[in-house]
């Protein structure tokens, strides 16, 4: 097996939390009211297309238009977004630095060009990285493997040399199809003691 060189983290569910319930719940009375709009108006099929390269704006016309009594609503998907942060999770950010002085660290994740600025202006763990691969700027998302080979191409990396970590399985068995070395990431997994117990630390 080839040496370890470089460690991919995603984003969302991995190093922040983001969750449009913390948005509504402030917006709607109950969580089933809550439930509701996140599951059959604002979906997450909804919210890929964004991170695939629709502009926001086009993105809730087109909503707004289809469901014309939560229109409102709709509009503070994005008009509020940044309350759908929840923070970083500090015991995986935190592992950024020490992973640099033995590897390179990227990023790859589907995330929309527009709302990802916001992000890297909230959290410092953005500066520490070599680089990284937005769906958004690529029009591209996963598990789409072209995303994961732009991300080979652009950094010059090697997939057997490299561990991708995300939330999502699907995203996972792309990158091991590809080559990659895998991590799903679950509630669970104490990833600093998942990299001491794996010598990646």
């Amino acid at each position: 097996m080839k040496e370890l060189k470089n460690i991919i983290f995603d984003f969302g569910g991995v190093l922040i939390d983001w969750n449009p319930v913390y948005l509504y719940q402030k917006v709607f009375k109950t969580e089933e009211d809550v439930k509701y709009f996140l599951e059959n108006i604002c979906r997450y099929d909804w919210n890929l297309l964004q991170d695939k390269g629709r502009s926001l704006a086009e993105g809730t016309h087109l909503l707004q238009e289809k469901y014309p009594d939560y229109a409102d609503e709709i509009a503070l998907y994005y008009g509020r977004w940044e309350e759908m942060l929840g923070g970083t999770y500090d015991e995986n950010t935190k592992l950024i630095r020490p992973l640099k002085e033995r590897y390179k660290v990227y990023g790859l994740t589907n995330w929309s060009a527009e709302t990802l600025p916001l992000a890297i202006n909230r959290y410092d763990f953005f500066q520490d990285l070599d680089g990284m691969v937005v769906s958004g700027e690529e029009k591209i998302v996963k598990p789409d493997r072209r995303l994961y080979e732009i991300l080979l191409d652009r950094y010059d990396l090697y997939a057997e040399e490299s561990l991708f970590i995300d939330d999502n399985a699907t995203n996972i068995e792309t990158a091991r199809d590809l080559g990659f070395r895998v991590l799903h990431f679950t509630d669970d997994l104490n990833l600093e003691q998942f990299f001491h117990q794996k010598g990646i630390l």
